[in-house]
Formats: C-alpha cells, structure tokens, sequence
C-alpha cells in the first residue's frame, strides 16, 4: 500500500470519519475518543518522519489541555440544557472523544455515550 494512502486513511479516520464512505462516525465510536485520535496523529506523524513534537490540530487548540473549573461548568451547563456531543466539542475546541470522555467522567453518559443524565425541560 502506498505511504500517501496510509496517511490518508489515517487522516480520515482521526477526523472521525469513514475513510471509504465519507460518513461521520457516532459519538460513541472508539475513533472519537481523545487517546485513540492522538494515536493516529502519532502515527501519522511517524509515517511521515516527523520528529515526535506536541502540535495542535486546526480547530482543536484545546486538544490535550487540562479542563478549568470555567469550562467545565461551561459543559456540564450546556449538556444539561441540551447540547449535543458534536456542538460542544466545535465550542470548547476539543474531539468529540474527550467531551464524550468527560461527561462519562461525570456520569451524564456512560461508556457508550448513552445519556445518563437528562437535559433540563425549561
């Protein structure tokens, strides 16, 4: 297989999408969460040669920051008035594997993203 190729499957698969069917994966897929989505960027990296170096992915300045105490009220708040998983990862800048991650770290959700904790009727 061609290293180009490789890359771009990786890529795509990082990025949470089907790299054959260009469809997004579910929030509960394994290739959302934080650990697996900076195992394919390190692979990427090492099929490229890159010297091993935290970067930042475009639009994910967030990724593999510490939580504040700010954001994660900002979370929690949002996902109790019913905002989903893809909206609060575009706003806090992070994968949709590690808001999954810390609303089970939470128990708003469990291991498979179902709902613990239901949103607010207001």
């Amino acid at each position: 297989m061609d290293k180009n190729k490789v890359i771009d499957i990786l890529s795509a698969l990082a990025e949470g999408i089907d790299p054959f069917t260009g469809e997004m994966f579910p929030d509960n897929s394994p290739y959302n969460n934080a650990d697996t989505v900076r195992a394919l960027f390190f692979a990427i990296g090492a099929i490229k040669g890159n010297k091993v170096k935290k970067t930042k992915t475009e639009g994910l300045e967030n990724s593999g920051n510490p939580w504040t105490e700010q954001e994660d009220e900002d979370l929690k708040n949002a996902f109790l008035n019913g905002e989903d998983v893809k909206s609060l990862a575009t706003k806090h800048k992070r994968t949709k594997g590690a808001i999954q991650s810390r609303l089970e770290k939470h128990q708003f959700v469990d291991r498979f993203g179902k709902r613990i904790v239901h949103a607010s009727k207001s």
